[in-house]
């Protein structure tokens, strides 16, 4: 695994139409995807397989646009947290795993006519040093975060702005 450049300039998300800057986390299992596999994907951009949660599937379909911000976030390792920055690069569009009868993700019930689950595609921006759930927990600017609420398992949640400066300006300061 390759280690982090200094933290240079900070990344901020596309503005949508309405002014609004947007900004997500999305959790994957780094055995699965991590933020190295992503950067050194073609183009730096790999595809959001595998959301089954119609509520995670909502908001890549009815809020996440290209240019929003995504903290990549490595989950169920070792030690789960924050592994870089990204952004997202596509619109939404079927998941084909979910036909796929040799996939974890396939589901029965999901018609080619009428798909249920979606993706899009995520663009790595840069890895940084990890930014552990212990960290972001014991950080009072985030104590409303939506990933650190209790009973919140959801793989893409949305992130507030004040919560994506917080988080960028701890990783320009390396504390």
């Amino acid at each position: 695994m390759s280690a982090p450049a200094p933290f240079a300039a900070p990344f901020t998300a596309t503005a949508h139409a309405d002014g609004a800057r947007r900004f997500w986390l999305m959790k994957t299992e780094p055995a699965e995807c991590s933020i190295d596999d992503a950067l050194a994907a073609p183009d730096r951009t790999v595809a959001w397989t595998g959301v089954r949660n119609y509520q995670a599937r909502n908001f890549m379909r009815d809020g996440m646009r290209v240019g929003d911000g995504v903290l990549f976030y490595h989950s169920s390792c070792p030690e789960p947290g924050i592994a870089g920055l990204a952004r997202v690069a596509s619109g939404v569009r079927p998941d084909p795993t979910q036909f796929d009868v040799a996939s974890p993700y396939y589901d029965p019930k999901s018609r080619p006519d009428q798909p249920r689950w979606l993706l899009l595609e995520v663009q790595a921006v840069r890895k940084t040093r990890l930014v552990s759930l212990a960290e972001l927990k014991a950080c009072p600017e985030l104590r409303d975060m939506r990933m650190l609420q209790r009973g919140n398992r959801l793989s893409i949640t949305p992130v507030e702005p004040l919560e994506w400066d917080t988080i960028v300006q701890r990783l320009m300061e390396g504390g």
